[in-house]
């Protein structure tokens, strides 16, 4: 520590001017120039250093303001986003109701069209059973008629002979004579 001080004491003591000579104190000549040094630095950086800092600032605010930015937009995307997501949740909604409610109206208009079908069906069975139900009774009515009409004449060709075939033949005669003088 006494060195040190020697060399500030000592600073009093240098020649006048002119002369110059090499101080050999290491730690004299370190501080003066470190001094000198650090002087010089802060003299001359002080504007650089201070330009680099504002420089450094300013892209900083820069940065902080374009990600504020981005920040906002990336906010203002996201409930545009939701937005549009809630949008097609309430038409998929729709769809699905819409899409359940043509199910079931679908499915009523087949159930009520197959009734119809069944009940045509119903109708057709039943006019065929009248129809076919008609048409046997008409056979059997025609084959009644048919023996009936074989068995009388039948029962007349046995009754019959020839004079009173002739008879009966001239009486019809005689009716159609008098029928036809009472149309005239």
């Amino acid at each position: 520590m006494k060195n040190v001080t020697d060399s500030f004491v000592s600073l009093g003591h240098w020649p006048s001017a002119g002369s110059f000579g090499f101080n050999t104190d290491i730690l004299a000549t370190n501080l003066i120039n470190l001094s000198v040094v650090l002087g010089v630095l802060i003299f001359f950086g002080k504007g650089v250093l201070r330009d680099l800092l504002d420089n450094r600032k300013q892209r900083i605010l820069n940065t902080i303001r374009n990600s504020e930015e981005l920040r906002v937009g990336a906010i203002e995307q996201l409930e545009k986003a939701q937005a549009r997501f809630q949008k097609a949740e309430m038409e998929a909604d729709q769809f699905r109701v819409n899409g359940y409610s043509e199910i079931e109206r679908e499915k009523v208009n087949l159930i009520n069209s197959t009734y119809k079908i069944l009940e045509q069906l119903e109708n057709y069975k039943n006019e065929t059973i009248h129809f076919e139900k008609q048409r046997a009774i008409n056979q059997v009515q025609q084959r009644v008629f048919q023996q009936a009409l074989q068995g009388a004449l039948g029962t007349l060709n046995s009754c019959l002979n020839n004079e009173l075939h002739l008879r009966t033949i001239s009486a019809n005669i005689g009716m159609f004579g008098v029928m036809k003088e009472i149309t005239d």
